[in-house]
C-alpha cells in the first residue's frame, strides 16, 4: 500500500514506483525477454517468466493499483474478463454456490449462467441495491457474493457497505467489478471488500489502445488468484503493461473531468422535454443518489437515458452524432454513443432486457475529455435532427 496521506495525483505517480530505480530511469523499462537466468532453487510462481506475470512491467503496476484502492496486493491480467474469470475459478469450485448482481456485465452474465455451471458452480441473482432480499438466497453450500459498483447500463449503486457486512456475517468471499467507478471514485478494498476486479482496458487505461485487467484485494486472495492465472495463462504483454502504466498516471485528471462532464451533460438531458429519463446517480432523481453521494467520489463518466419514440428513432441519434463515435466500450479519452439493446446486451433475450430495464430505445454515454459544450451541440443536433 502507498502513503494514504498523499493526495491521489501524487500517489498515482509515485505509490508502486521501484526504489531505487531501475537503471535509474523514470519509466520502468519493457521487460520483454521470455528467458531469464535462474539461481537456487525458488518456487515456481517466483521463476522470472512472463506468463507467470512477475516481471517488473507486471508487478509495479500491480503495486501501483493495490495501493490506489488500499488494498494489500495487486495483479493484473490479459484482459477484464481474465481476471474475472480466473477470480472465479480459482475461489469457487464444484458444489460451491454463489450470489450474483442481477444487472451483471454481458461477458460475465453469460459465464456465471453457463459456463459456471459446467464446473459444478450454482449461482442465484440477487437485488444488490437491496440487502433485505440476500438472506432468502442462501443456502449451505453459499460461498460467495458477486456485486459491481455501478450497473450497465441503468447506473444502479449497489449498496456497497450492506455487501461487506453480509459477507462477513455468512462467511462469504466479497467480490467487486469496479470497472466503471474506478479507484477515483471508489476504492472497494478500503470499504472492506475481498477483491476488486477491473477491465484496465478502460479508465485505467483510458486511451482505447490496450486490453487489461486487474485483480486487487487481500494478499491471500490475489495470491491464490495468481497461481491459478499462471496455470490458465491469461499473463499481460509486458509492452501492453508498459502502455498501461503511461495510462494510469493521468487517471485522476481524466476522471475527474469525465466525472464533471457527464454531470453537466446529464442534467441538459433531464431537462430536455423529448427525454424521458436519465440514469445517472449524480442527478437527485436517481434512486440512488443519496448513496452515491456517500460511497462515491463522482457519479463516473456513464449515463443513459430513453428518448421519446421509438428504437428507430433512438438509433437515428446514434448514427446522427459527429463527436461522439458509435461503439459500445467506455472510459477512453473519447465519448462513445451505443444503443446497449444492439451492442453491449444483444446477447441478452429481449425479454432478459426488458426484464432488466434496458429498452430497445435505451441510449447509453461514454464521457470522454472533450469540451462539454461541443458534446452537448453534437446531442443537440442529433435530438433535433432525429
Amino acid at each position: 500500500m502507498g502513503d494514504q496521506g498523499k493526495g491521489f495525483d501524487t500517489r498515482v505517480i509515485h505509490d508502486g514506483e521501484p526504489r531505487p530505480r531501475l537503471m535509474g530511469s523514470a519509466v520502468v523499462p519493457i521487460f520483454q525477454s521470455t528467458v531469464y537466468e535462474v539461481s537456487g532453487d525458488p518456487d515456481y510462481h517466483q521463476i522470472p517468466y512472463i506468463r507467470l506475470n512477475n516481471l517488473p512491467n507486471h508487478t509495479v503496476l500491480g503495486d501501483k493499483l493495490a495501493a490506489l484502492e488500499g488494498a494489500e496486493a495487486g495483479l493484473v491480467t490479459a484482459s477484464g474478463m481474465a481476471a474475472i474469470t480466473t477470480t472465479l475459478l480459482a475461489l469457487f469450485s464444484a458444489g460451491d454456490h454463489l450470489l450474483v448482481h442481477g444487472c451483471l456485465y454481458g461477458g460475465t452474465h453469460s459465464f456465471v449462467h453457463s459456463h459456471l455451471a459446467r464446473f459444478g458452480v450454482t449461482v442465484s441473482v440477487i437485488d444488490a441495491t437491496d440487502a433485505s432480499c440476500w438472506s432468502a438466497a442462501l443456502r449451505p453450500q453459499t460461498r460467495g457474493i458477486y456485486v459491481e459498483t455501478l450497473s450497465n447500463p441503468l447506473l444502479e449503486v449497489a449498496d456497497l457497505p450492506a455487501v461487506v457486512d453480509f459477507a462477513r456475517a455468512q462467511g462469504l468471499v466479497s467480490l467487486i467489478d469496479n470497472t466503471f467507478a474506478s479507484p477515483v471514485n471508489c476504492r472497494p478494498p478500503s470499504l472492506g471488500f475481498d477483491l476488486s476486479l477491473h477491465s484496465a482496458t478502460k479508465y485505467l487505461n483510458g486511451h482505447s489502445d490496450l486490453v487489461a485487467g486487474a485483480v486487487l484485494g487481500g494478499r491471500e486472495h490475489v495470491d491464490q488468484v495468481r497461481h491459478t492465472l499462471d496455470h490458465l495463462g491469461g499473463c499481460l504483454d509486458p509492452h501492453a503493461a508498459y502502455m498501461l502504466h503511461r495510462g494510469v498516471r493521468t487517471l485522476g485528471l481524466r476522471v475527474r473531468h469525465q466525472n464533471q462532464s457527464a454531470q453537466v451533460i446529464a442534467e441538459w438531458l433531464e431537462a430536455r422535454p423529448e427525454v424521458v429519463a436519465v440514469h445517472y446517480p449524480g442527478l437527485e432523481s436517481h434512486p440512488h443518489h443519496q448513496r452515491a453521494k456517500t460511497l462515491l467520489d463522482g457519479g463516473g463518466g456513464v449515463l443513459s437515458f430513453i428518448l421519446s419514440g421509438d428504437a428507430d428513432r433512438a438509433q437515428r441519434v446514434v448514427d446522427g452524432t459527429q463527436l461522439w463515435l458509435p461503439g459500445p466500450s467506455l472510459g477512453g479519452v473519447e465519448s462513445l454513443i451505443t444503443r446497449p439493446a444492439a451492442t453491449s446486451h444483444r446477447g441478452m433475450s429481449a425479454t432478459d432486457r426488458q426484464a432488466a430495464g434496458i429498452g430497445d430505445a435505451l441510449i447509453r454515454l461514454a464521457v470522454g475529455i472533450e469540451d462539454p459544450p461541443d458534446l452537448i451541440a453534437d446531442l443537440d443536433r442529433a435530438i433535433e435532427a432525429a
